[in-house]
């Protein structure tokens, strides 16, 4: 880490930094993408001992990193598939995160998969098998038992004890099987950023790369509309799903994952997730993730999308349709479409591959890192679970290919901001819900309300998001707008009715 640096993200770092590139300053790696892949890649670069400067058009976890499911998972899905590598390459990164980068974002949590009339015998059996193979993949990734308890075999009773809302007729029990969940995406993003920010590199929102090549980039300060030239000796394109469109020959084919938001009553109370299988295919879930904070999430698809990208990607009716009838299969109450109070859907950016036909389920998470004649390396493919590894084998090649003088990577072992033992964090004198959200950062931000008492209150009613970590996103988060205050740094604005009562405490926040 470098003397002066400090992880903290504000405007004026921002506009002293920007202004210190655009005087000429030359960096080792210009990373183009601040999603969780691009600031692994700043982080990564950056306690290699490189300077970095890594930019984004919008803000943090803009694009497909605050749409997933808020899992780290560990890679069952790929096992059943045969992707032997993918499965084990998440379950690695599941460990590293739970136990060494974040244990203050990512817990355990539990998931009960429902043996209702439409779960044959032999498909339960392959599922309690795939649950066994899983903690298999858990203990060769030497992730404790501690960390993630044994998978069981439930019955009715206890199924419906930790998931009161399932149907009773016909249930036969259920599978419990534990995985990693986020506290929030986007905060993982902003902790992998921040502590890039730590160990000196420069990262810098609101700046568009116009033009990419190997030794830099034409970019536009989009709150000025000024324009200047970033040079680089090596530069990674980590943009995602917009990442064909800054170099030649890459092809992707975007996959679109959407959620449901509804409020925790609407589902009674849930004690774990739900895996529910989708009706006539054996190896499909719709799952059900309670938050926290008094919402659920229900999701998600796979289906390809074609045709130009957005920035913020439609929920189509189809999908909506789709999840609210796969719920329909295994609870015991109707969720209606009037009772949905939001919904959310990424774009996962997959690497085109022949022979996948016309399913994007079939198509390979297993990431790609592609050079171009000119140098720039592309990062593509993957999942949220993985950036880290993305990130470390992006920067491999950079380094490679420009010979730059680096040392090894070292993230598995950096902790991420905010991060802390169980027992350290136990120890806070803070809000148990700020200590899950913020880590060891939690005390600073609970004194912001302490100090101010106006501030220790919740900004939207029945959502516990309050007015201190409105400040503490813009003074220490780097939150320019508004929309990055309630859209990424809380997560206020998946419900479009909370967002519009909290946008006064986000303009006064951002005034202050």
């Amino acid at each position: 880490m470098t003397p002066t640096a400090t992880a903290s993200l504000d405007a004026a770092r921002r506009r002293r930094e920007l202004a210190e590139l655009a005087d000429g300053a030359e960096v080792d790696l210009l990373v183009v993408g601040l999603g969780a892949t691009g600031a692994g890649a700043a982080l990564d670069a950056a306690t290699r001992g490189l300077s970095v400067a890594a930019i984004d058009a919008h803000d943090l976890a803009f694009g497909t990193s605050r749409w997933s499911s808020k899992l780290i998972h560990g890679g069952l899905r790929y096992l059943a598939s045969g992707q032997l590598d993918v499965a084990h390459e998440s379950a690695v990164e599941r460990g590293i995160l739970m136990e060494r980068t974040a244990p203050h974002l990512v817990r355990a949590q539990p998931f009960v998969l429902p043996l209702t009339p439409l779960v044959g015998r032999g498909q339960a059996a392959l599922a309690r098998t795939g649950f066994l193979a899983g903690d298999m993949l858990r203990a060769a990734a030497r992730t404790s038992r501690a960390t993630l308890p044994a998978p069981r075999t439930l019955s009715a009773v206890e199924t419906r004890h930790l998931a009161p809302v399932l149907r009773a007729t016909g249930l036969r029990g259920g599978l419990l099987s534990w995985d990693g969940q986020l506290t929030d995406d986007a905060r993982l993003v902003t902790a992998v950023a921040r502590t890039a920010a730590a160990h000196g590199a420069r990262v810098l929102t609101r700046a568009r790369a116009l033009e990419l090549t190997g030794d830099g980039a034409r970019v536009r300060d989009e709150t000025t509309g000024e324009e200047l030239r970033i040079r680089a000796r090596a530069v990674v394109n980590a943009a995602g799903v917009w990442a064909g469109g800054l170099v030649t020959d890459v092809t992707l084919r975007p996959s679109r994952g959407t959620h449901l938001v509804l409020r925790s009553e609407a589902l009674g109370r849930l004690s774990a997730g739900l895996h529910i299988p989708v009706p006539g295919e054996s190896n499909r879930f719709v799952l059900v993730l309670p938050q926290g904070d008094g919402r659920v999430y229900v999701g998600l698809t796979d289906e390809p999308v074609d045709g130009d990208i957005p920035d913020v990607p439609e929920v189509p009716e189809t999908d909506i349709g789709f999840l609210l009838d796969v719920l329909g299969s295994a609870l015991d109450v109707t969720v209606h479409r009037d009772d949905l109070i939001g919904a959310f859907a990424g774009l996962r950016p997959l690497l085109d591959t022949r022979g996948a036909g016309g399913r994007t389920a079939d198509i390979s998470r297993k990431h790609a890192v592609l050079t171009s004649p000119d140098g720039v390396v592309t990062v593509v493919g993957g999942k949220l679970t993985t950036y880290r590894r993305m990130a470390q084998d992006a920067v491999d090649a950079a380094v490679a290919g420009r010979r730059l003088d680096a040392g090894a990577c070292r993230t598995a072992s950096v902790p991420l901001v905010g991060a802390a033992g169980p027992s350290a964090l136990a120890r806070l004198r803070a809000p148990a819900r700020l200590v899950r959200r913020y880590g060891s950062e939690a005390e600073a931000v609970h004194a912001l309300a302490v100090r101010d008492p106006a501030l220790a209150r919740p900004v939207v009613p029945g959502h516990p998001v309050t007015g201190a970590e409105l400040v503490w996103a813009v003074r220490h988060e780097g939150a320019l707008d508004e929309a990055d205050i309630l859209d990424r740094r809380t997560r206020i604005g998946l419900v479009a009715e909370d967002r519009g009562l909290a946008e006064q405490a986000a303009r006064e926040a951002l005034a202050a």
